[in-house]
């Protein structure tokens, strides 16, 4: 794990340090790596060469903690907008087959941190959104936010699986709850992203250790593969890239049983040769304005993805 995490995720919350580097020229250069664009218009022509390309996305409009019901509202409208643009794009869920174009969401830009009635405030918001992506063939999944949130989000997701089984959820194997949430969350039909997760956490609901997240991440992705939904493998690490393929064989599913999944701007080459292989491969593609958290939580996960921010900053990228 990156030594430097806990400083990374610490300056996600820091105003001054936001400042700085949103107000930094060069880091527009870093940004373009790592988010497709401001806008709508930025982002189309980007997913249109990634599903060129053979792989699938997965589209998240930026943003979280939302305390304000306009701005709930916004993102709402946005949303809708967004799943119109995609469906031009082809979707695809004829005969069960993966949509190859999706959203990803967070309850908390959806209204739920709203002081007033903000949990019935997201599940009516995230249910509008689904009614919407049905009609365009398009998959919605619930993004994982830090361990505070865990249970509002996942019994919004219980309710709204109620009407759309298919609604995915992400689960963050560094959290000690994780496995028990795999076994209750991964029935028929279910679609569960597995990801090793990005917050700062503390110890006790939480892995602290890369080796403990790893063991956590593959007892948790046996359960996934073994059940009888469709197992989502987020990773960019080998070792679990690995061990997906490994455990699709021992249980009889095919390339298309289950798909990888990365993010937009890292291991490029990787995520073509899996798809060039014939394997479901899903590109994470964020969009919009309020970058800041995201990217600090990229830099957080990987030295690399720090070593090429420092590089671009001193003019070396």
């Amino acid at each position: 794990m990156n030594p430097l995490r806990p400083a990374i995720l610490a300056a996600a919350g820091s105003p001054r340090m936001k400042r700085m580097l949103t107000g930094t020229p060069v880091t527009a250069n870093i940004v373009r790596r790592f988010v497709a664009g401001e806008t709508r218009d930025e982002l189309i022509p980007v997913v249109r060469e990634l599903l060129d390309s053979g792989r699938m996305i997965s589209v998240d409009f930026l943003g979280e903690n939302t305390t304000d019901r306009a701005q709930a509202d916004a993102t709402l409208a946005e949303y809708l907008a967004l799943i119109n643009d995609l469906a031009a794009l082809g979707g695809g869920l004829e005969g069960g087959a993966a949509a190859r174009v999706e959203v990803s969401v967070k309850l908390s830009a959806l209204g739920q941190a709203l002081p007033d009635g903000g949990h019935a405030t997201a599940t009516e918001n995230l249910r509008i959104l689904c009614v919407k992506a049905a009609q365009a063939g398009v998959w919605v999944t619930v993004d994982a936010e830090d361990h505070t949130t865990t249970d509002a989000t996942l019994g919004t997701v219980r309710t709204v699986r109620a009407e759309f089984p298919w609604l995915g959820a992400v689960l963050q194997a560094y959290l000690h709850r994780t496995e028990a949430d795999c076994w209750e969350l991964s029935g028929a039909e279910s679609r569960i992203r597995l990801c090793k997760g990005a917050y700062r956490e503390p110890h006790a609901v939480a892995f602290q250790r890369a080796s403990e997240v790893t063991d956590s991440y593959l007892r948790c992705l046996a359960i996934l593969m073994r059940g009888h939904g469709y197992p989502m493998v987020a990773s960019h690490d080998p070792v679990l890239i690995t061990a997906a393929e490994r455990l699709a064989i021992e249980t009889g599913r095919d390339a298309v049983g289950f798909e990888h999944q990365m993010l937009y701007g890292i291991r490029d080459v990787e995520q073509l040769r899996l798809a060039a292989a014939g394997n479901a491969m899903r590109v994470y593609v964020p969009y919009g304005n309020q970058w800041y958290g995201y990217l600090t939580r990229r830099l957080a996960e990987r030295p690399a993805n720090l070593a090429f921010f420092l590089r671009a900053l001193v003019g070396d990228s």
